[in-house]
């Protein structure tokens, strides 16, 4: 079933099934988009906490003016509970569950008996080939990733993902709806494990780990070198129009020099393999590649989603010029 052209959000069901952090921010997201919202929660303790979560996040969205209604309004838009029958006129329906196939396999199985046979289903994953999830699926070919950047609802990013069997008419349709999501989406035709932007993230990870091993740079100077150089101007013009805004006719020599120094290992790098071991979570147990103090966790959660609200707007100031292209 192809979108209309004058598409009104407000007409059309969408569905989340799995509520943890993540799927109660994609119910956010597409609420403020003006969809009424059909959440599945599969856990007994997400059914008890994620209204209480979702409202907390609705009042953050009011708070930054993102709201164009009451906030009851989004409230009366919005369902929850523990029935997938509840899924049954959704248009499309996002799966948030925990990265086991298993798991995910047992949901798909109940969204496919709720909805209709064209119904996009679509997998919020960027840990499992889609490829792989959509053999769990009647009708396959209407089966993607759409994976979201945390907090959704205040993040332009949004990766959308065919695997080997999907039509790509399912993969446009979802694209063409995610910029009523109010954001500036990517569609990868392939289906590679880690998709675009973990695989860009992770060559990062990998090169700066192996800098820490040898005892370069601290994570500290690295941290401070992405804040204060690619933090200038990643949010306008991303990596390779930074390239075009540089110029380029140094470039071979450049890389003739400097590719071949680049770690590229399989392993897992010393420095963290020490933070696996001393079983460090970061913020979540306040240990990590720094040590935070016990309200320090909750400091880095309010800035952040203050930094976010910022850079949203910032990044609204100077939209992409092209942010309606359909990658192949």
């Amino acid at each position: 079933m192809p979108l209309p052209e004058q598409l009104n959000p407000a007409e059309i069901n969408v569905g989340v099934v799995g509520l943890g952090l993540m799927g109660s921010s994609i119910a956010v997201a597409l609420l403020i988009a003006g969809h009424p919202v059909k959440a599945i929660a599969p856990l007994p303790e997400e059914l008890a906490e994620a209204p209480t979560r979702i409202l907390e996040q609705l009042l953050h969205c009011e708070k930054a003016g993102l709201l164009k209604n009451p906030l009851g309004y989004y409230l009366d838009q919005l369902t929850v509970s523990a029935d997938y029958n509840n899924l049954e006129n959704c248009i499309l329906v996002l799966e948030c569950v925990t990265e086991q196939a298993e798991i995910k396999k047992e949901v798909y199985t109940k969204i496919a008996a709720a909805v209709a046979d064209d119904t996009i289903i679509a997998s919020n994953t960027s840990a499992i080939p889609i490829s792989i999830l959509q053999n769990f699926v009647p009708h396959p070919q209407r089966f993607l990733g759409i994976h979201w950047a945390e907090p959704a609802f205040m993040t332009r990013f949004l990766e959308i993902t065919c695997g080997e069997q999907t039509d790509i008419n399912f993969a446009n349709r979802a694209f063409d709806l995610a910029h009523y999501w109010g954001k500036e989406p990517t569609l990868l035709k392939k289906d590679i494990r880690g998709f675009v932007t973990n695989r860009l993230m992770y060559a990062v990870y990998r090169e700066g780990l192996n800098l820490a091993d040898q005892g370069i740079a601290t994570i500290e100077d690295m941290d401070k070198a992405f804040r204060y150089d690619a933090g200038s101007w990643m949010t306008l013009m991303g990596i390779f129009r930074r390239l075009d805004y540089l110029g380029l006719e140094d470039m071979e020599t450049l890389l003739q020099n400097i590719l071949p120094q680049l770690n590229n290992t399989d392993s897992v790098p010393k420095t963290m393999q020490k933070m696996i071991d001393l079983k460090a979570k970061g913020t979540q147990n306040s240990h990590g590649f720094y040590n935070y103090k016990d309200d320090e966790a909750k400091e880095w959660e309010a800035a952040f989603a203050e930094f976010n609200k910022d850079i949203d707007r910032l990044a609204a100031l100077y939209p992409s010029q092209n942010n309606t292209h359909k990658n192949s």
